[in-house]
């Protein structure tokens, strides 16, 4: 559990920089609609055109890279004292692993199928990214103090983690290159068996569909629905100008469930997670998912959203995943039909509207406010009556112990007390911090003196279990963690 804790945490430092790309593209698109479309041989882009491309792209390298921001998030996020290193060693594994499996490289020492082929080209998403992170994080935590012969010395320390770190992701990469195909296969096996259950198989696509979306395996269904991998292409064909008489499913069913969900559900759980926020961070959270959920709504960016809680409260996400998949089966039988050629935004909306396959798009507005209504109640409902941790609501920086004020600003001299407290540096194993608690864990809990830690004038100690202790310092927590670990050193 502490792994999954620390692994969420470390993600949230990517995932930040989600909303303002957000924005970015939303901004982009309504300047620039051809962007998606593609323009005409010969079109002369309008002055606001250009801003808006430029502004869709900026955005888009970030939300198009996430997959290596993660690597390098949880790289660092996870390693001890949060150290760069661990960050370069991530990316060092990434791209060995992206590079080893890439289908180019893989297609010369085995013949590929056109399913193996198919995953291989899939190889760089947001799941490989976080097995390159923890890579990184875990060859820094155990090889940052490696003592080499003389003769290699120079490579001692810090300077082989990146080294290990690529001899690891080589033998990693050995596991993926048979473990890979199967994974990717059966996600898509299992695409072609829910297209054969009609509007609940549209449920079932887009409740894997958002479930798959921490690990980046949605593209593999994706592929399935969306292009001609099995002879679907709802995407395609859609943008083609088809209809459902030149294919042999109801064109459309397969994006016109996200419409309601991404444009006015997202915005609904926001309005939920502001509401239940704690009284003295509703702002905090306002700044977190407001500029979510408007990307949601103009360009169906839900990404900034869905991390910013997922891996603090993950039985919320897989509520979430559920009421996409009843609004897809909704929406389809009602008989909404709206495509998209980036996502479920107001923006594809209003430009898929007047192909030949959209149907009754008007309903976006009653099906919107319902799902607007019906994403708040269940996600406030959810989130009081189980207490969980989305944005605002975290126990970690606590108001009051925002306010706590250290009695002593010499902090060496409050890290030596409290140091001397744990049972010295021997009885240490790991050194944290949030925003007001030092975090550490021990050997002893019998050499723990708590009355000697709190002389240091900290305003308490909590105990989580036998290897734990939280010293509540206050927001200098950071200033004191910093001379505790030099102390340790």
């Amino acid at each position: 559990m502490k792994f999954l804790q620390k692994l969420g945490k470390s993600l949230m430092l990517p995932v930040a920089t989600l909303p303002i790309c957000g924005i970015l593209m939303g901004i982009g698109y309504l300047l620039c609609p051809g962007t998606m479309q593609g323009f005409a041989e010969g079109y002369t882009l309008s002055v606001a055109e250009q801003i808006g491309y430029y502004l869709v792209k900026a955005g888009g390298a970030v939300i198009d890279n996430m997959a290596i921001l993660f690597a390098i998030g949880v790289g660092v996020g996870m390693s001890e004292d949060n150290d760069g290193t661990g960050g370069l060693a991530a990316l060092v594994s990434w791209l060995m692993i992206t590079n080893l499996l890439s289908t180019a490289n893989v297609s010369v020492i085995r013949t590929l199928t056109e399913d193996a082929t198919l995953a291989f080209d899939k190889i760089q998403n947001p799941f490989i990214g976080i097995i390159a992170g923890i890579i990184g994080a875990l060859c820094y935590n155990r090889f940052k103090s490696t003592k080499l012969p003389d003769w290699l010395s120079f490579f001692s320390g810090k300077r082989c983690v990146a080294i290990v770190a690529g001899v690891v992701s080589i033998i990693v990469s050995v596991v993926l290159l048979f473990v890979w195909p199967i994974v990717f296969t059966g996600l898509v096996m299992l695409g072609e068996g829910i297209a054969n259950l009609g509007a609940f198989g549209a449920g079932l696509y887009a409740f894997f569909n958002r479930l798959l979306i921490p690990f980046g395996l949605h593209h593999a269904l994706n592929n399935v629905f969306w292009f001609d991998t099995i002879g679907l292409g709802d995407l395609t064909h859609f943008w083609a100008g088809d209809t459902s008489a030149d294919v042999t499913w109801s064109l459309g069913m397969y994006m016109s469930g996200f419409f309601p969900c991404m444009m006015f559900g997202v915005p609904g759980a926001a309005l939920a997670m502001v509401h239940t926020a704690k009284p003295g961070k509703k702002q905090a959270a306002i700044g977190l998912v407001a500029s979510a959920a408007i990307a949601a709504f103009v360009c169906g960016v839900t990404e900034p959203f869905e991390f910013g809680f997922m891996f603090l409260a993950p039985a919320l996400y897989l509520v979430y995943a559920i009421l996409y998949g009843i609004f897809s089966v909704v929406t389809t039988l009602v008989g909404f039909r709206a495509g998209f050629s980036f996502s479920a935004g107001a923006t594809d909306l209003l430009f898929s509207a007047s192909l030949p396959a959209a149907q009754n798009t008007w309903m976006i507005i009653p099906l919107g406010i319902a799902a607007f209504i019906i994403f708040y109640v269940v996600f406030r409902f959810a989130i009081v009556k189980f207490d969980l941790k989305t944005p605002g609501r975290e126990d970690d920086d606590q108001e009051a112990e925002k306010k706590v004020v250290l009695s002593n600003d010499n902090f060496t001299e409050v890290a030596k007390i409290i140091l001397e407290g744990v049972g010295g540096k021997e009885n240490v194993t790991s050194i944290d911090n949030c925003i007001t608690r030092l975090r550490l864990e021990i050997k002893d809990y019998t050499k723990v003196d708590e009355k000697k830690i709190k002389s240091a004038g900290v305003a308490g100690v909590i105990r989580p279990g036998k290897t734990s202790v939280q010293v509540i310092v206050g927001t200098k927590v950071q200033f004191v963690a910093d001379e505790f670990k030099k102390l340790c050193k």
